[in-house]
Order: structure tokens, then sequence, then C-alpha cells
């Protein structure tokens, strides 16, 4: 705890890191709140999906847009105005969808809210690194904000579900589109954390979009990240259609919320210890135990199962995510920080978005168990992508000063 009081005490620390979490925390209620509404009011799991596919494309590659903007022009002069578009274009989307308007007419929509919508965890931790630097203290920093980060998604499908099934189905992501643009007005308006435009490396031009990807070890570690995406993805259509075959909707929110709830009090556990392990050795391991975890998924048969099973995958995620971030903060330079950082959240909207997709069509073909097995696939597939990145990872390690967070 002393490690995470002692950064939180810098200043604008709390204040930046509180905004970013409620920037973000709407973002947390956007897939399950486009599940829920399109699978009552269309009742459709594959509409759903692709819905749900098509805003976290979009978003995916509009943050790789605007993070790069943002390396060259800053925070508040890219994100802001991106923010309340994309807030105002996820309520016209939802106000389509209350007109019972054909699917096809939410599309444009809800391109334009996830092509704006951005990352706000990337750009929080640009924030962090900018006030760190290099010192150990990153690793906590990081770790602090992936374990917010499950804080939002334990909380955020409780509320989307209370409120969709409580409330209307679209209500969820109508609060999500308010928590969104309100977060957005808070976080970019404290200008004094803003991370400063930094210039490329001398002798070098500034990289267009996707450039960070071609250094080495990086699109390694995006596409781990791109695959534990399309495990999100998949867990989130796949809970609902289980929960409801065993007449047990409304129990939804509460079983991904403990699967959240897993990966936060781990996550935290994890970022409060100085590991003296190498952190590309630390990655592979827990993509391992990710991978067993997404098996073990198939053994449940209630919402009580399902949310014990899932508790061991959330064990697994936040420390994975950390390491993910931690490399990335290492293998990419100061100009082009943000972007990478962004890559990491835009694997997880690419990957969300395949794995809804695809989980959700196969739910309407087979059923939710062979849905599970699809999302223990992704697990493989990350773990044969993690240990074929290994070698990059490693001879980076070896050519690099000590990894921040050793002892």
């Amino acid at each position: 705890m002393r490690r995470y009081l002692e950064i939180l005490s810098l200043p604008g620390a709390l204040r930046f890191s509180a905004a970013g979490l409620l920037a973000r925390s709407g973002q947390a209620m956007l897939g399950l709140g486009v599940v829920l509404m399109v699978s009552e009011l269309y009742d459709s799991y594959r509409l759903a999906g692709i819905l749900t596919a098509v805003w976290a494309v979009s978003w995916a590659v509009g943050t790789a847009l605007l993070s790069n903007l943002v390396d060259r022009y800053g925070q508040r002069r890219v994100m802001f105005p991106a923010a309340v578009i994309s807030s105002l274009a996820l309520l016209v989307s939802v106000g389509f969808a209350l007109l019972q308007w054909p699917v096809w007419a939410l599309l444009a929509p809800t391109v334009v809210a996830g092509a704006t919508g951005g990352s706000p965890g990337a750009l929080v931790r640009a924030r962090w690194k900018n006030l760190l630097n290099d010192s150990p203290a990153l690793h906590t920093a990081f770790a602090l904000e992936s374990t917010l980060d499950e804080v939002t998604y334990m909380i955020g499908p409780v509320i989307a579900t209370a409120l969709a099934v409580g409330v209307h189905p679209a209500a969820g992501l109508v609060a999500a589109a308010t928590l969104s643009l309100v977060g957005a007005v808070l976080f970019y308006s404290q200008r004094s954390t803003e991370p400063a435009i930094h210039p490329p490396v001398a002798g070098q031009p500034r990289q267009g979009p996707g450039r960070v990807m071609l250094l080495p070890g990086v699109a390694g570690v995006v596409a781990v990240n791109l695959l534990i995406g399309a495990m999100f993805g998949g867990i989130d259509v796949t809970v609902v259609a289980a929960t409801s075959s065993w007449d047990q909707r409304a129990a939804t929110g509460v079983v991904l919320g403990m699967f959240s709830l897993a990966s936060a009090v781990a996550g935290f556990a994890y970022g409060a210890r100085a590991w003296k392990s190498a952190l590309w050795m630390r990655f592979a391991v827990l993509v391992v135990a990710m991978f067993a975890a997404s098996a073990a998924l198939l053994l449940a048969d209630s919402s009580v199962s399902l949310a014990l099973v899932g508790m061991l995958f959330g064990v697994t995620v936040a420390p994975t995510l950390i390491n993910g971030n931690s490399l990335i903060g290492r293998l990419v330079p100061e100009s082009q920080l943000t972007e990478g950082l962004a890559w990491m959240g835009t694997g997880i909207g690419i990957g969300a978005a395949a794995g809804s997709s695809v989980c959700g069509s196969v739910i309407d073909l087979v059923g939710y168990s062979e849905a599970f097995m699809v999302v223990a696939g992704f697990g493989l597939a990350a773990l044969v992508l993690a240990f074929a990145s290994l070698p990059a990872l490693r001879a980076f390690s070896a050519r690099t000063k000590p990894e921040p967070d050793t002892a």
C-alpha cells in the first residue's frame, strides 16, 4: 500500500488518475451495453456481436490514428473534441435503436463513436511515464492503472446490466456516453500534468501512424494483447448467453464483475511487489496461466460456478496486462510512447471485435459451451505467440539497462 500512496501523493497524480478512471469507465460499459440492448431490442446475439465488433474495430483504428496525433500535438488539442464527438455519436446510435430502425442504420454513428473514442488509459499511463520517467515507481503506477481498469470492468457490467434490466435495454449505453463525456472534461482540463510534445530522435523524421509496430518486439506483444482482447469479447457475449440459458440473465453483470474483481485484486498485489525476475519471463508465465484458466471456463454449469471459475481467469488478467504495458513502455521511444501504449488498447479492441463476433455467431449456431471452447482457443493462440516473441524480448532486455521494476 505504501508504494501506491507514495505515487499518488505526487503533484497532480491523484487528480489525473481519478479523472482518467472516470473517462474510461464509460468504455467499460459499452461492449456489454451493446449486447444487452441489441439482443433485447432485435432478438439476435449475432447482430449484437456484429455491432459490438463494428464499434471495437472503429475504436481500434481510430485510436491508432488519434494517438499518433496526440504525440504530435498534445492530449487536449486532439482528444477533447474527439471525446465530445464520440459521446454524441453513441447517443445518436441509441436513438436509432429506440426508433427500431434496421441495425444497418446504427452502423454509421457507431463507427463515428468508436473512431473518436480514443484510449484514456493510454493517456493516463503516458502522464505517469512523464511524471516518473524510468523510476522503479513506474511499475507500481502501471499496476495501479491496470487495477483501476479492472475496477471499471467490475463495476461497469453490473451498472450496465442493472440499467438494461431494471430501467431500459438502452439505459446502459446512455450512462456510458454520459460518464465518458464527464470524465473527458475533467481529465483534459488538467494541463499541468499533460506530457510535453517530444520531438523525434535527431536525424530521424517523425514516424507516421503504425510505424511503431515495426520496432523489435512491439508487434509480438500487441498481437498477444489482441488475442487477450478476443478472449474478453468472447467472454462478454458468451456469459450473457450462458446466464440467459440458465434463466439467470440478471446475474450477468455480477458474474462479469467477479472476473474483474479478481483481476483488480491480483493487479493491486502484483504492483505492490518489487519483482526480481525478468519482465519478459513473467509475461510468458502469466500468458500460460491465462490459457489454463480460460480452458477451465468449460467446467461451469451455473452462474455461481461460472463466477468462481471466472475469478481464476481474472487473477491472470491484470498482471498480464501490466507486464505487456511495461514492455511497451521500454520498447518504444518517448516520441512514440502514446502511440505505443495506445496500440495495446487497439489490440484489445480489434481482438474484442473478433471475439464477440465469432462467439456471437457460434452461440446462435451451436450454443454457449462451444463459444467457451473458442475463447480457450484464443488463449492457446496467445500462448503460442507469446513464446514466439520471447527471443526478441529477451534480446532487447539484454541490450538495455535493468528493468525499472527490479529490486
